[in-house]
């Protein structure tokens, strides 16, 4: 499967998600509000999801893809199937015995990871419950990521990136099962989180049986600590492990800091990073997973200039996708989140706060596609150090800036910390990969990229002036009822996406023809297009 194919396949089931992900958030807005209940939720929810990177996304699976890949290139389907569970079970064995030491001391990881909660005993305690419940979502979910792994390495991106929609649809299900009840619907989401993650985990393996791939993931621990492909993964596993950990103490730091601003801070950083999430997730992500086991295949097979025309189509289409959506959210962040979440419980503050988080987290957007894009030709050269060293800057950076920029920001002054950092981890990312002759920006690249900012500015500037033509015939269109607010939001978004087609065609940012033909072309690989 080509990579755009395989980037459209995963980002198409992974907007789904993201918008079942968004129907979410406006339920849990509308029910928990942006205080001190949904704060305990959301740091009970974020703290499994600290560890997620290190032991699902994160050093686990860069390890295990290429490895995998790399097998299924030059050995055969039964031997790396039979490295597939003998890596489920290192993990399994591992996450269990930390996801037990963690419920068992969970008072103090609160403690330490949300200081500000200290204050309010109610606050404090009712986090350590639902967090205790949420906890083992870790272990299912890490179990998910490697299910995901092996599907994206025999080419199904699907299932994968559909999964999550199973945990939003529960969570969802649970506020109207539980709220009627008179059950406290923060506990009644905190267990459809744990259930979701393990509902997963059988709907991939149903997944992965149709692809005739039967994981045995109960191997003899000692005997897989002796064996040389589990041992070559840990080595692989050890930089990445500090990398991710890394990346982990940096969002531990901010939910820290974060606790400290007050009631709501939590919240509103929640619901601002999820609008951020989507484009990341659907675009950033996608690109990610894709390019990892297209490149290790290509480098395990040594051909060296696909990889290269692999890594630029990559980038094209990350920027393509992520700066009108950069600009866009800035430019109608108040409106998206006026609709979406400001309703029941969640007031007019709240959304001016979270809409101006929104536009700090916005403005590094396009960085972290593009650094989510250069990533994975580390990965899929076995190396997995060097993303361990920039991951130590950025997150030294990160600390310095947030110390900075919360004394005159507030809640703030971490989004835009998160943003300076992504640009410093993109700089690290290209100079590394020029320095070591393994890719660096061509100059037709740089012209395209030019051209897609280019056509993404003019586009926000189509969108300022069409709010204000808005605001001039309904007053403030925004204070109108919430079924005229949608579809004229909906308006605005298709104006924006038809503008920026238009302008991107007139200044040569995208080629529809070509387009066109990697939609219907489904065997064909991508190939350089001139500039």
């Amino acid at each position: 499967m080509s990579l755009f194919k395989s980037v459209a396949t995963f980002g198409g089931f992974t907007l789904i998600s993201r918008i079942t992900g968004f129907l979410r958030d406006m339920v849990l807005a509308n029910y928990l509000g942006a205080g001190a209940v949904s704060d305990a939720f959301l740091a009970a929810f974020k703290i499994p999801n600290l560890f997620r990177s290190l032991f699902a996304e994160g050093a686990f699976t860069t390890a295990f893809v290429p490895m995998l890949s790399q097998k299924l290139v030059s050995e055969d389907k039964a031997s790396a199937i039979k490295f597939a569970s003998k890596s489920i079970s290192a993990l399994t064995f591992f996450v269990t015995i930390f996801v037990i030491i963690i419920e068992i001391f969970m008072p103090y990881v609160v403690l330490i990871l949300a200081p500000g909660f200290a204050d309010d005993p109610g606050k404090l305690e009712l986090t350590t419950t639902l967090s205790r419940i949420t906890f083992p979502f870790l272990l299912f979910i890490s179990i998910v990521s490697f299910q995901s792994g092996i599907l994206n390495s025999l080419g199904k991106f699907a299932a994968p990136a559909a999964a999550p929609v199973i945990l939003n649809l529960m969570m969802i299900l649970s506020v109207f099962i539980f709220v009627p009840l008179s059950f406290s619907p923060a506990e009644g989401i905190s267990w459809s989180v744990t259930f979701a993650g393990f509902v997963e985990i059988l709907v991939l393996r149903w997944f992965l049986h149709r692809q005739d791939v039967r994981i045995s993931p109960f191997y003899n621990i000692r005997k897989l600590l002796k064996d040389s492909e589990i041992i070559t993964l840990f080595k692989r596993i050890a930089p990445g492990v500090l990398g991710a950990g890394i990346y982990q103490i940096n969002m531990a730091v901010d939910l820290v800091l974060v606790s400290l601003v007050g009631n709501g801070a939590i919240s509103w950083l929640y619901y601002a990073n999820r609008l951020q999430q989507l484009p990341l997730g659907v675009v950033g992500a996608a690109i990610s997973v894709a390019l990892l086991p297209i490149l290790s295949a290509a480098l395990k097979s040594e051909k060296i200039a696909e990889a290269r025309a692999t890594q630029d189509k990559a980038i094209e289409y990350g920027a393509l996708l992520s700066f009108p959506a950069a600009i866009a959210l800035i430019v109608l962040a108040e409106p998206i989140v006026n609709i979406l979440f400001q309703h029941g419980k969640f007031t007019a503050t709240d959304t001016l706060q979270t809409a101006s988080a929104v536009i700090a987290y916005s403005v590094g957007l396009p960085v972290y596609v593009l650094v989510k894009a250069l990533s994975p030709n580390f990965f899929a050269r076995g190396d997995t150090k060097t993303p361990v060293k920039y991951s130590i800057v950025v997150f030294t950076c990160n600390i310095i800036f947030i110390l900075i920029l919360m004394q005159f920001f507030g809640h703030l002054g971490v989004a835009y910390a998160t943003t300076l950092a992504a640009f410093v981890s993109f700089w690290q990312y290209k100079r590394g990969l020029q320095k070591r002759g393994y890719w660096e920006f061509s100059g037709a690249l740089i012209r395209k990229l030019l051209k897609i900012g280019l056509a993404s500015i003019l586009m926000g500037a189509t969108l300022i002036l069409a709010q204000y033509l808005l605001d001039l015939y309904f007053e403030t269109w925004l204070t109108l009822s919430f079924g005229i607010k949608i579809p004229i939001l909906g308006v605005l978004c298709g104006f924006g996406v038809a503008s920026f087609c238009i302008l991107a065609k007139i200044t040569g940012a995208m080629d529809i023809s070509e387009l066109i033909r990697l939609l219907l072309n489904k065997g064909k690989k991508d190939v350089p297009t001139k500039a």
